[in-house]
């Protein structure tokens, strides 16, 4: 890398070398994969106190830096957390592998066999927020799927992410895998060098704010798979059954308020608004969220004015917006208008409408009669994820397993040439095995 410094060399030499001795990694045998993920968990709660002592130090940092209380949230790794990235990589290592999964399998002609293999990407590299339990998710993914990985977190909880990479790089080499399997980038300046190394990274994913999943973008040649913001709508039809479309819009706002499938909007049929309101005013008022509403809401139920800008707007905090619709169809248009293709619902009983709904909302994940925030890697049974797409090529909706990996061609014949066909001396016949 011509110019650059020994920081910028150092980060691109150990991104190369990884690119080289990534089909090591590929190679590895499904035992040793789940082995080395065995030996991260067994690690992972054998030193559960230094991880929690690394991030107790993180979370007062932060405190004192005058974070938000629902990023701090994002922040804590704590019991429970550690348990739930204990059962992420328990379902990992039972999940069938990926790698070697014969996607198609067609004689072209006589002895000439053409196969479609799924193998991993290569070299991942993974920019994530703020949260340690992404990094554990994110690096058993990558393990279980044979590809490297280079980890950037935030730093916010550079400490928690320093004691929880080592640990599981450290069991993983030490059950057999290649040391170049995992590489740490710890420095925010070292996200350019990253991005400058095209020819080592073969896939980027970002997790965070839209602007900086923008700028990850608009500033590297490396494919870019990932989501911004999840502005996640609800619209509550005609149809809706309010004992069922409550608890689950209540589920939706505050059983993680910071995450990014938590719901921001509601959109109310105009014919149930008048029903659906007051209860559901009553039912904010016990959960402690505000509401913001349109002037027909207004009339309702007591809630604050919404503009424009709060359809656009993902909160991440105890607040949620409404606005009245005349019909599905402005419902839809308002989701696809605002929405981030991110995860979206209907509550209703009327069959119709909710296959309406389901086909025609553009996003990663439509549910009916149930709460956003099961857009869920390990609720989907992925045993995690790496992040959210809301994109449409290659992966949508939470990137598990399948979604880290591609495929390759393999044909196998006996001296056959193209040039025999080119003169008719034989012809394909294409028959699927």
């Amino acid at each position: 890398m011509s110019g650059a410094s020994n920081e910028q060399v150092e980060i691109a030499v150990a991104a190369r070398q990884m690119k080289l001795e990534s089909p090591q990694v590929a190679a590895s045998s499904l035992s040793v994969r789940n082995a080395a993920l065995a030996a991260a968990k067994d690690s992972l709660v054998a030193h559960a106190d230094q991880i929690f002592e690394a991030n107790e130090a993180d979370v007062k940092a932060a405190e004192e830096a005058g974070v938000a209380p629902a990023v701090i949230k994002r922040l804590r790794f704590d019991q429970h957390k550690l348990d739930d990235v204990v059962a992420g990589i328990n379902d990992l290592i039972s999940l069938s592998d990926p790698v070697g999964a014969v996607l198609l399998d067609r004689e072209l002609d006589e002895g000439l066999r053409l196969k479609r293999i799924a193998c991993p990407i290569g070299v991942i590299g993974v920019i994530f927020e703020a949260r340690p339990d992404a990094l554990v998710q994110i690096s058993t993914l990558c393990l279980k799927s044979g590809n490297c990985s280079i980890l950037k977190g935030g730093s916010e909880t550079a400490r928690t992410n320093k004691v929880l990479f080592e640990l599981i790089h450290d069991a993983a080499v030490a059950a057999g895998m290649p040391a170049s399997c995992m590489l740490q980038v710890e420095a925010r300046e070292d996200i350019g060098k990253l991005l400058a190394c095209d020819d080592s990274v073969d896939l980027l994913i970002p997790r965070g704010s839209n602007a900086f999943v923008r700028y990850i973008m608009d500033n590297t040649r490396i494919p870019v798979m990932g989501h911004a913001d999840g502005i996640c709508h609800i619209y509550v039809d005609e149809s809706a059954d309010l004992d069922v479309a409550i608890p689950v819009i209540i589920d939706a706002k505050t059983q993680y308020t910071a995450a990014c499938n938590a719901v921001e909007t509601l959109l109310v049929h105009r014919t149930i608004a008048p029903l659906l309101m007051p209860r559901l005013a009553e039912a904010c008022v016990a959960a402690g969220i505000e509401l913001r509403g349109d002037a027909a809401a207004q009339e309702l139920a007591e809630c604050k004015p919404a503009t424009d800008e709060d359809w656009a707007t993902e909160y991440l905090d105890l607040i949620v917006s409404v606005k009245v619709v005349d019909s599905i169809d402005e419902a839809i248009e308002h989701i696809n208008r605002y929405g981030s293709h991110h995860t979206d619902a209907i509550m209703a009983e009327d069959d119709a409408a909710a296959a309406r709904f389901m086909q025609l909302v553009d996003s990663a994940g439509v549910y009916r009669n149930c709460s956003t925030r099961f857009a869920d890697g390990f609720r989907y049974g992925f045993g995690a994820e790496v992040g959210i797409s809301t994109s449409k090529l290659h992966a949508r909706g939470p990137v598990g397993l399948e979604g880290l990996v591609t495929y390759k061609y393999e044909l196998e014949g006996h001296g056959h040439i193209v040039g025999d066909y080119a003169t008719g001396k034989r012809s394909f016949h294409f028959r699927d095995l």
